[in-house]
């Protein structure tokens, strides 16, 4: 039973652990670096790291894209995104690449975001990326599932991944006729991923709506203001471990029915997603460490999704910085500093060699301990 805190009179909270409050453990065996495998399968595609791009525009252009599925990951494009909304956002990404101001910074996002989305840049994009060779996935928002699922089907994407702030199985509306994910789910003919998720409880719903994978945090990090806007923090060690006890016991529900976790926030080092995957995850879902990349489309600067909404946002905006190298440098090194932030995947390599592990699912039983 995890420890519960009575914060007041008749009130209690229960206790979680941010990634940071964690450490791996490693067991009596090591192994060599070069006999680890880093590669993990979500239905019928296979990926040589777990890495899934965070869908911002400020990382995930149709090219940027593909070059992450070239390297072994999973690129996902926004379709309700700029490259969506103009023929050629080039210039409207060095604009905001060129911002220093957050207050002006998040204006601007709003102004850029106000265009409307185009069904026909939609089908182009995911033709582009179709194009690029690999798996072509895109990422839509609960509420405008249903009204552009029609022309994201027709264009053919392999992976659908719907994710919002806060997704559940069970949305409640008295104005309209809320998505129900686990019929829109039965009728689709391809692997769906649905996030983020912050609980067992909500874990286990969304496992039970016929998802292939769950989406486990809020993408949280220090430019996410969803804590002071809304209240709501994740942390993420629990998060995971919650998630993949519902996983535990939905397969014991359907007899053996896998779904995979992405974990989506407080992950800045190959340290971070080296903890994540030891706390259940089979994949993490980067942000903004691959806006230090040079093919992120906005040039180093960075905003979540929500840093856009148009009277809420929920989003500091990072200002452009110097790339730290390509994006095969930021994922597989080498590195030139010792801060964790070049050589991601070399970096998980070494620690699941450094604790006797081969693959990504004998990893997830490694050894945790609290250190802070």
């Amino acid at each position: 039973m995890r420890d519960v805190v009575e914060i007041g009179l008749g009130k209690t909270a229960q206790r979680g652990y941010h990634l940071d409050d964690i450490a791996i453990v490693p067991s009596r065996r090591t192994r060599d670096v070069d006999d680890v495998s880093t590669s993990w399968q979500l239905d019928a595609y296979p990926f040589g790291i777990p890495c899934v791009g965070h869908p911002s525009d400020a990382t995930m252009s149709p090219a940027s894209a593909v070059r992450l599925g070239q390297l072994g990951g999973l690129g996902v494009l926004n379709v309700e995104g700029l490259w969506t909304r103009y023929e050629n956002p080039t210039k409207v990404l060095e604009d905001l690449a060129g911002l220093d101001e957050d207050a002006r910074a998040t204006k601007r996002l709003q102004e850029v975001y106000a265009e409307p989305i185009r069904p026909d840049l939609i089908a182009e994009r995911v033709r582009e990326l179709r194009a690029g060779g690999g798996t072509v996935a895109v990422r839509v928002s609960p509420q405008h599932t249903l009204a552009l699922a029609p022309v994201i089907l027709d264009a053919g994407v392999d992976i659908l991944v719907i994710q919002g702030t806060i997704v559940s199985a069970e949305h409640v509306s008295t104005t309209d006729e809320p998505l129900n994910l686990k019929e829109f789910i039965a009728d689709l003919d391809l692997p769906v991923i649905v996030g983020g998720c912050t609980d067992y409880k909500t874990a286990l719903h969304l496992m039970r709506t016929g998802a292939a994978g769950v989406i486990v945090g809020i993408g949280g990090d220090e430019w996410s203001t969803t804590e002071s806007v809304l209240g709501i923090r994740v942390p993420m060690a629990t998060a995971i471990a919650d998630a993949a006890a519902a996983r535990r016991d939905y397969l014991d529900e359907t007899g053996g029915r896998y779904v995979h976790l992405i974990a989506d926030g407080d992950m800045q080092t190959s340290g971070d997603i080296a903890k994540a995957l030891g706390c259940g995850a089979d994949a993490v879902m980067l942000g903004e460490p691959l806006s230090l990349c040079d093919e992120a489309p906005a040039g180093g600067a960075w905003w979540h999704s929500a840093a856009s909404h148009p009277s809420l946002p929920r989003g500091a905006f990072e200002v452009a910085g110097e790339p730290l190298g390509s994006m095969e440098e930021l994922l597989f090194g080498p590195a030139d500093e010792a801060d964790g932030q070049l050589n991601l995947f070399g970096g998980l390599r070494r620690a699941m060699a450094k604790c006797g592990y081969r693959d990504l699912k004998e990893f997830q039983k490694v050894g945790l301990v609290l250190d802070r």
